[in-house]
């Protein structure tokens, strides 16, 4: 590997990480943002919808853009926005203003949106070039990141350190490391299969045309499933320990930090798995270990039991997503394209759909609600054959016991 794609991933790798700092920051600190505003369960559902909506606004339009612009303009733009919507957070929950805080998590998630899927096709293509993993330690860097948010959070929420005042920080430190980032990502990944594209209709047209494929359809559904449980603890799991087992608002942050450890121990060591026994028998033992962490979680009534299974939940959860993206990224011809549409598919079930229970949760709790999240991993089980590697598809390396990161 030269001295440019290793730099090229590590940047990669950093604002992964510097991501799902900002991510578990803002996650570990909703309870006290929801005290702080005085709002229902229901209503900070709707404060989430703020994430949502500018999340999909980001994520349907990242793909155009990648290949109109190429990567490294959409992940500016897309790390300038996240700046800007943890710094509008950081206002809305001193002020104590709950629109602020919506129209923050809008701008957060449209940052999130853009930048992501941009990721995503950036490490697919290092992915091809260098012949061994990289999407999972990349996600891995993501989940790293949420296990120092999760005890920053823990931390700022045992010492009742403001909510304003930690965000603006996190701002801050996303920002140097998106400077460092875009200075190291090359210009015009994406737009080398313009020329493929544009036969095939170009612009949405492409990105559409995909979808045609069987297989790819079976791994967006799968795609869903894994997702919408990696977003359903990071929306929920602190509320869901302190309103659905009754702990207390800094053992709700240390179950997320749990869960968070679980998620990068799981991506971080699943290289040689995906290697020995392919990624459907993976993917499929994956999510059945991750709908046992979810039951557990529903249906014990100890909050030791179910603080202790959402690391089964983590681990679980941890390999759907990178897993999914690098199959719909095989084949030479419209990778960006398919890698695009799935990580679309991805992120809308990671960032929408969570927030979407909490209206279910006014009715049934917020325990129970949590059932969808198991109906969801039990059909992703049974479709995992369409992981199974095309006939011809080159093989990864296995990965090294200690991941390259530099």
């Amino acid at each position: 590997m030269d001295s440019a794609t290793r730099r090229r991933r590590a940047a990669l790798f950093l604002f992964m990480l510097a991501t799902g700092v900002s991510m578990a920051s803002w996650v570990a600190r909703t309870p006290a943002v929801r005290d702080a505003l005085e709002v229902s369960t229901g209503a900070m559902g709707l404060v989430l919808f703020g994430l949502s909506i500018g999340s999909m606004a980001g994520v349907l339009a990242s793909g155009g853009l990648v290949r109109r612009h190429g990567g490294r303009l959409v992940i500016t733009v897309g790390a300038g926005l996240l700046v800007a919507g943890l710094l509008v957070i950081a206002g809305g929950a001193a002020l104590e203003v709950s629109g602020g805080v919506f129209g923050g998590l809008a701008l957060f998630g449209a940052g999130m949106g853009l930048a992501e899927v941009a990721f995503n096709i950036e490490g697919a293509a290092v992915e091809r070039a260098v012949g061994r993993p990289v999407l999972p330690v990349l996600h891995g860097c993501f989940s790293l990141g949420t296990v120092v948010g999760a005890l920053l959070g823990m931390g700022s929420t045992a010492v009742r350190f403001p909510v304003g005042w930690h965000l603006a920080a996190v701002a801050l430190a996303v920002a140097a490391a998106g400077v460092w980032t875009v200075r190291a990502v090359p210009a015009g990944t994406g737009r080398e299969e313009r020329g493929a594209e544009r036969a095939g209709g170009g612009g949405w047209r492409a990105q559409v045309a995909v979808w045609r494929d069987r297989r790819l359809v079976l791994i967006g559904l799968i795609v869903l499933a894994m997702a919408f449980a990696e977003g359903s603890a990071n929306d929920w799991l602190p509320l869901l320990m302190v309103d659905g087992h009754g702990t207390g608002a800094t053992a709700g942050s240390l179950t997320f930090m749990l869960f968070a450890v679980a998620m990068t121990t799981g991506r971080f060591t699943g290289g040689p798995l995906l290697v020995r026994y392919g990624p459907a028998a993976v993917v499929r033992v994956s999510a059945v270990v991750a709908a046992a962490g979810v039951a557990l979680v529903v249906f014990s009534s100890s909050a030791l039991l179910a603080g202790a299974a959402v690391v089964l939940w983590g681990l679980g959860a941890s390999l759907g997503f990178p897993v999914t993206i690098s199959a719909a990224g095989e084949g030479v011809r419209d990778a960006s394209a398919r890698v695009a549409a799935v990580s679309t598919a991805g992120y809308a079930a990671f960032l929408v759909g969570p927030p979407s229970l909490g209206f279910l949760a006014d009715h049934v709790g917020l325990r129970n609600a949590m059932v969808v999240v198991l109906v969801l991993l039990g059909g992703a089980a049974l479709i995992t054959g369409a992981l199974r590697r095309r006939p011809g598809a080159p093989e990864a390396e296995v990965p090294s016991s200690q991941p390259d990161l530099v």
